[in-house]
């Protein structure tokens, strides 16, 4: 029984340093290739190498690699969360995984209906990165929701399963979707259609990167007030700058950003639901029933 429990720690020891070196390495590779700057430096992803390609070079920037951060980390949370899962003798951190499973997947079946009970794994993977990767801030690595390419990517995944869905009423009654009011509004609603991963990259990309930058320049100025205001006294100490800036960071990195996690998995289920033709789909698969029965 010791032999056991011994080995049982010494696997939650590894599942710990795998969330924890990924983030320990993270910011060590920012101070070291980071260059210095002086005064305000609000700046895009940096491009640590490019990789040469036959029609073009693809970079490999810093918001890629905090992606990855972000994965390993909520992989190794994930196999912690879930080492040791038993039915009878229940630990902390199980009833802490079945609420978070129990959370999403009743709000799953909240917004989408029973039919997309499975999404649960996917709207909880979307909240997880999303949010975790808003929060990379707090340790002072870039995050990578700041980087549209980032979000505009999984905008394109969630635009690809709405497309999905949609064509599961047939692919007549998805054109016919287009010519809905009249013919007329085709063009407008092949717009709109377009414009569904666009908003909703822009809007998680623009909210965070609103609040770094909301909070560098704020940063910034308490820096300039207080030289001006009490530098006679305190010298070069920015002595404004002790606690306002962690005030804005409670909002800015921290709520702001679940926040934009929450609305983000909202949207791709109102989205995805909204678009599933039911009775459509349900009068198909009876006529498919049908035939295979005669």
């Amino acid at each position: 029984m010791q032999e056991k429990t011994s080995r049982f720690r010494a696997v939650d020891a590894l599942l710990i340093l795998m969330i924890v070196l990924p983030i320990l390495f993270g910011i060590v590779l920012q101070i070291a290739t980071k260059p210095p700057s002086e005064g305000i430096a609000i700046s895009g992803a940096r491009i640590f190498f490019t990789i040469p390609f036959f029609f073009q070079d693809i970079p490999i920037t810093e918001s890629q690699v905090n992606s990855w951060i972000v994965v390993v980390a909520l992989l190794g949370l994930c196999l912690y969360l879930t080492h040791g899962i038993a039915t009878k003798t229940k630990t902390r951190r199980q009833h802490f995984a079945e609420m978070i499973v129990e959370k999403v997947t009743n709000m799953v079946r909240g917004n989408m209906g029973e039919y997309f009970t499975g999404f649960g794994p996917f709207i909880a993977a979307i909240l997880g990165l999303s949010a975790f990767s808003s929060l990379m801030t707090l340790v002072g690595l870039y995050p990578p929701t700041s980087d549209i390419n980032v979000v505009a990517g999984w905008a394109i995944l969630v635009f690809i399963l709405i497309t999905y869905y949609k064509l599961k009423g047939g692919i007549l009654h998805y054109m016919k979707s287009y010519c809905e009011p009249v013919p007329l509004f085709a063009p407008m609603n092949l717009v709109s259609e377009i414009a569904t991963p666009v908003s909703m990259a822009f809007r998680h990309y623009g909210n965070v990167l609103s609040g770094t930058v909301i909070s560098t320049l704020v940063a910034a100025a308490l820096q300039g007030i207080s030289a001006m205001t009490l530098g006679w006294f305190w010298g070069q100490i920015p002595f404004l700058q002790i606690g306002i800036p962690a005030v804005l960071s409670l909002y800015f990195d921290l709520f702001s950003g679940c926040l934009q996690a929450f609305i983000f998995a909202m949207l791709t289920m109102l989205y995805v639901s909204g678009g599933f033709p039911a009775e459509q789909y349900e009068k198909r698969r009876l006529r498919r029933s049908q035939k295979k029965a005669s």
